[in-house]
């Protein structure tokens, strides 16, 4: 199966905590559609990343094309809360030498504005971003110019960030 990750499963870490059989094939862009902070986590209640349709031609979101078994879907699904402010579709992506495929995404239905991310959150999506050589001016501008926050739960926090200690 072929997965459009744009968030924090751009992390070689974080999807193969997820799904071990994970391979990267390329960097794709998805267009008519912007990266936004605004996807409601029911589970932190933070903001998590949505690759937003706004039909304009000229915008587009950038990530990573993973070939993944199909048997460790449901744990994916599971993990990105499939039906609980998530929902999947098939996308149509441009590869970095211009080829087009086809491939899954995730979507958000929970839409919240007003939230940010905590720092560890928006940290993953930098990190996958910087592994897969996404363009400077899109990493600034896309992911590190969004504001976050300070998760209260340290734990989780120490959690999350323990996959890039060595």
């Amino acid at each position: 199966m072929l997965y459009f990750s744009y968030g924090s499963n751009m992390s070689l870490l974080r999807i193969s905590r997820r799904v071990p059989s994970a391979k990267k094939l390329d960097t794709a862009m998805l267009r008519g559609h912007r990266l936004r902070f605004h996807k409601h986590s029911r589970v932190d209640g933070s903001a998590k990343c949505d690759a937003h349709n706004t039909g304009n031609p000229a915008d587009f979101v950038i990530g990573v094309i993973w070939e993944i078994a199909e048997q460790e879907k449901g744990y994916l699904d599971q993990c990105e809360g499939l039906g609980y402010g998530y929902q999947q579709k098939d996308v149509e992506v441009e590869l970095a030498n211009g080829e087009r495929i086809r491939a899954f995404t995730y979507y958000a239905t929970d839409i919240d504005p007003d939230l940010v991310p905590y720092h560890w959150y928006k940290e993953h999506v930098r990190v996958g971003a910087e592994e897969h050589g996404l363009p400077a001016d899109y990493v600034t501008e896309q992911i590190e110019s969004v504001p976050s926050m300070p998760d209260v739960d340290t734990a989780r926090e120490a959690d999350e960030l323990s996959i890039y200690r060595r």
